[in-house]
């Protein structure tokens, strides 16, 4: 055991206000005492004092319970998001706040590619903020008709592609698959919702989630975390069902100056094929990898999709009476998909942002609860947006947790009320 050292501070505000001080001490990489430097020098004569942060104040590092690794990734391409967002290495982006913006923006990440067959793919897109029309696949063609042009939303549960992509992955009136909007003569508009309908769009469509598994994506998550003080993340939603990308994370994670503890949730999604009986045998074998600052031993299922993009599950209408979303879990499965998280003794996350979808899933869990009771299961329902006080009242009887998406009235707030739900709800 090594000697205390003892850092003194312009302040330090703890989450427990009665143990705030001018200093820390730390032994071993562990906080052992707060309280003024004259106090932890009494309880630690032997403490070398080290004025680094003598004129900083000092705070718990934060949590973020709910994030993505993709975060990160996601700077890999080129950002359109209607908001100024902060790369990892510290440059400032603009928003994007029209479709012409997106347009110039898009136009200007073109030129910079000399490949002439690689798809240009960007992020970030908020298309709820555009007043009129929406950008669709003749906006970008505007960009490129000869090249594929990928443009994910801010959700992530929609892209948006052009006429090029289009042909050459042959998304055209006679696609079949769901998630694939329509104009009046039967043609694909150039939206794809939710992921089967994204992963029409072929590479340019693997190229997003290529962060998912590159290391300078999970190094740019942690920067991203660094910058703002969360020093714990949770990733809700990897693949891990490759021992390649495991070895990634544990490197990645593991090296010192990687700046937080992530703990990684087995998204089955990522990984189709598999039974739900082999997705839980799966991340018990991922559980026993987990070290000191990598976590692995949850698993995240989604349930339905984006209210913003018109995809999540509600009871009742969206305003226009727009169709409801999409399933990404048939309903009757849910059950049948919870049972071997509960029998492993895994943590579960599931998203529900539509208050049908928290119906569909408070019903699937009890039914699995009862088959495989735990009194601290601790399992989460994220999102919540929607959901009624008779189901908050059910998940609480269950034990349920609920992180709720509370940045939503922030960004979107006057967006929904207007555009998607109304303000009623």
């Amino acid at each position: 055991m090594t000697d205390p050292v003892v850092l003194p501070a312009a302040a330090v505000h703890p989450i427990d206000p009665n143990h705030a001080g001018g200093g820390v001490a730390i032994r071993d990489g562990r906080f052992v005492g707060v309280g003024s430097v004259d106090e932890l020098r009494a309880a630690w004569p032997e403490a070398v004092v080290d004025e680094r942060y003598a004129d900083a104040v000092l705070l718990p590092g934060f949590v973020e319970a709910h994030s993505h690794s993709l975060a990160g990734g996601f700077w890999l391409h080129t950002y359109v998001g209607y908001h100024d967002r902060r790369d990892p290495q510290g440059r400032l982006w603009p928003g994007c706040r029209s479709i012409d913006s997106v347009v110039d923006r898009l136009r200007e990440a073109e030129r910079t590619l000399s490949d002439p067959e690689a798809p240009l793919v960007a992020w970030g897109l908020d298309p709820i903020y555009f007043p009129g029309e929406r950008l669709v696949a003749r906006h970008l063609d505007r960009v490129s008709t000869t090249r594929p042009i990928l443009v994910m939303h801010a959700s992530i549960h929609l892209a948006t592609v052009n006429g090029e992509l289009m042909r050459r992955q042959r998304i055209d009136a006679d696609t079949l698959a769901e998630g694939v909007p329509r104009d009046g003569v039967g043609e694909p508009i150039g939206e794809l919702q939710e992921m089967a309908a994204m992963a029409l769009a072929g590479d340019a469509f693997f190229e997003v989630f290529r962060g998912l598994a590159d290391p300078i994506g999970i190094e740019h998550y942690g920067s991203l975390a660094r910058d703002v003080g969360i020093t714990t993340l949770a990733d809700l939603g990897a693949g891990l069902g490759s021992d390649e990308t495991v070895a990634m994370w544990q490197d990645t994670v593991g090296a010192p100056e990687f700046p937080a503890r992530v703990s990684v949730f087995h998204n089955p999604a990522f990984d189709p094929g598999g039974s739900p009986e082999a997705v839980g045998d799966l991340v018990v074998r991922r559980r026993a990898q987990s070290t000191d600052k990598l976590r692995f031993g949850g698993v995240k299922l989604v349930l339905d999709g984006s209210i913003q993009g018109y995809t999540a599950r509600v009871s009742e209408p969206y305003l226009g009476n727009r169709p409801n979303g999409l399933w990404l879990i048939p309903p009757e499965q849910v059950a049948d998909r919870i049972r071997p998280v509960l029998a492993a003794g895994l943590l579960l996350h599931v998203h529900c942002n539509g208050d049908e979808a928290v119906e569909v899933f408070v019903d699937g869990f009890a039914q699995a609860l009862a088959d495989h009771p735990q009194a601290d299961h601790r399992a989460t329902v994220q999102h919540c947006q929607l959901t009624r006080p008779e189901q908050f009242a059910r998940m609480r009887e269950l034990g349920l947790c609920a992180n709720l998406f509370s940045n939503h009235l922030w960004y979107w707030g006057d967006q929904h009320v207007e555009l998607t739900v109304g303000p009623q709800r």
